[in-house]
């Protein structure tokens, strides 16, 4: 048996524990794999798009391998990691962390996907298609930033290990929500890490409700800075047609060099709708070190390459009417906010004064928040020194925003809150009781034809027969919450039911409201 020779085929260690994480996470190698996917195909529209750019160039400077070194750069910009130069010709390495957000959309989309798509799979739960997403597409990522490394435009290390994991992450996580159909509960097994007390204003189905008011307020009022940001971008350009043509012509003469210069300006086009945006809040934006440009005063630097989008800058001095104009988009913007909230809850009671200013305050907060992050995603840095610093400060566009839309939104909102109530009497402001502390009850039908809600009479003294000391609430069937009622209808509520049964219901209601005045019942 010595001679004998062993035919048994033996596996590997390494084969067994695939094979063991396999079976404990069904999905998982479909869901790297989706991950792998997503990030070769971003990389190789980054490739072709390069490479037709270097083949049509009748001046290349380098071969097809630094023509890829290039294109895996540029994909690494993309989400948000700033490169460093190399080649410069002081010898410096120069930073370029100037990320073109319509570039970024691309692996938004395409993690986004894959992560919805691995859920779709047999028995993949959504952890298993997150994690798998994420790890695929990070390996891959991980060999081009190698790659990348021994071009002329080097990731800096820092920043790729922070930003590419960070939109990889966030847009897996949309992607797996997504697929699930963005359920709440999953929002709100976040906000249940927050502190108590803040976790008081966002969890719940009240402040659901108030959540998801502020967060659509605050997303039109985005769009309309956003879109106000672009229109003056667009004017400002018909306004300096001639400077940017010509900036056009003297960057290159060649149809491939002409077609890029396009390209460039088409793809930085979100990001000058920013800084648009950054303009008409008041705090503007910088072209270099010192040099800010701002609707009061402007001094844009002398030193600036010809480009087509700088020559839309304003010229250096004193802001004059024409600039000024450009506050009428932040002003447009906190009204929007203002009208979303003050229309907020049309179905339902109208909010108070307090509630209204309230939601409203949230939403200019969530707006800032958003547009200082767009403000930081759409400027950096082009260079040492003098241009070390391109685009709006952050910090500044936030507080700008956040004064505007408290300014102008807050009293927007009280105002149209105010309008939606004109006509209706005033009646007994009333909180929000809580479940049980209901005491009489009667049906009715809620001015807007909402059929089956009960409305409770809660007295503070269970005993009280008079008006003093009570308050009124809506309890509504749906969802068994309270709803609070800050005004009585100053026509007679239709209550069902026969005329002696009417007339009491009425009558307690006319009571508990201390409302001598009140109309008789129907």
């Amino acid at each position: 048996m010595a001679g004998v020779i062993q035919l048994t085929v033996r596996r590997s260690p390494l084969s067994s524990l695939l094979n063991r994480l396999r079976d404990r996470s069904p999905g998982l190698a479909a869901s790297l794999l989706a991950g792998a996917v997503a990030a070769g195909l971003g990389l190789g529209s980054f490739a072709v798009l390069v490479m037709v750019l270097w083949i049509s160039s009748p001046y290349p400077d380098s071969g097809p391998g630094g023509a890829l070194h290039v294109a895996a750069a540029l994909w690494l910009l993309a989400h948000g990691a700033e490169l460093v130069r190399v080649d410069t010709l002081s010898g410096v390495p120069a930073p370029v962390g100037v990320t073109p957000l319509l570039l970024l959309a691309l692996p938004l989309w395409l993690v986004h996907r894959a992560a919805r798509d691995a859920v779709d799979g047999p028995e993949v739960s959504g952890r298993t298609a997150w994690v798998g997403v994420v790890v695929g597409y990070l390996v891959v990522g991980a060999a081009a930033s190698l790659y990348a490394a021994g071009g002329v435009l080097r990731p800096d290390w820092v920043w790729t290990g922070l930003w590419v994991p960070l939109v990889v992450v966030g847009a897996a996580g949309a992607g797996v929500w997504a697929a699930y159909g963005r359920p709440r509960d999953a929002v709100d097994e976040v906000l249940i890490l927050m502190p108590a007390g803040v976790r008081r204003l966002f969890v719940g189905a009240q402040a659901r409700e108030r959540l998801d008011a502020a967060a659509r307020a605050a997303g039109a009022g985005v769009a309309v800075l956003l879109g106000g940001g672009a229109l003056l971008l667009a004017v400002s350009l018909v306004w300096h047609g001639g400077a940017a043509r010509a900036s056009f012509l003297q960057l290159t003469e060649g149809l491939s060099g002409q077609f890029a210069v396009l390209l460039l300006c088409l793809v930085l086009m979100p990001n000058a709708a920013v800084w648009g945006t950054a303009y008409s809040l008041g705090p503007g934006f910088s072209l270099g070190a010192g040099h800010v440009v701002g609707p009061l005063s402007s001094s844009p630097a002398s030193l600036l390459p010809p480009f087509p989008l700088l020559a839309a800058v304003p010229e250096a001095g004193a802001g004059a009417p024409v600039n000024w104009a450009a506050g009428v988009v932040p002003v447009v913007a906190g009204v929007t906010v203002g009208w979303f909230v003050g229309r907020a809850g049309g179905e339902g009671p109208v909010w108070s004064r307090g509630r209204t200013a309230g939601v409203a305050l949230v939403a200019a907060v969530l707006c800032a928040v958003a547009v200082a992050g767009l403000g930081a995603m759409a400027g950096g840095a082009l260079g040492v020194g003098a241009l070390a610093g391109f685009g709006p400060v952050w910090w500044q566009v936030g507080v700008a925003a956040l004064a505007w839309g408290v300014g102008v939104g807050v009293p927007v909102a009280v105002g149209v809150r105010g309008w939606r109530c004109r006509g209706v009497e005033p009646g007994v402001r009333v909180g929000r009781p809580r479940v049980g502390e209901a005491g009489e009850e009667g049906v009715a039908e809620e001015e807007g034809g909402v059929a089956g809600r009960r409305w409770f009479l809660r007295r503070k003294d269970s005993g009280a027969r008079s008006g003093e000391g009570v308050e009124k609430a809506a309890y509504s069937e749906d969802d068994g919450s309270f709803e609070p009622y800050d005004f009585l209808p100053a026509e007679p509520v239709p209550w069902p039911g026969d005329d002696a049964a009417r007339e009491a219901r009425w009558a307690a209601l006319r009571e508990a409201s201390g409302r001598g005045d009140a109309p008789e019942a129907p």
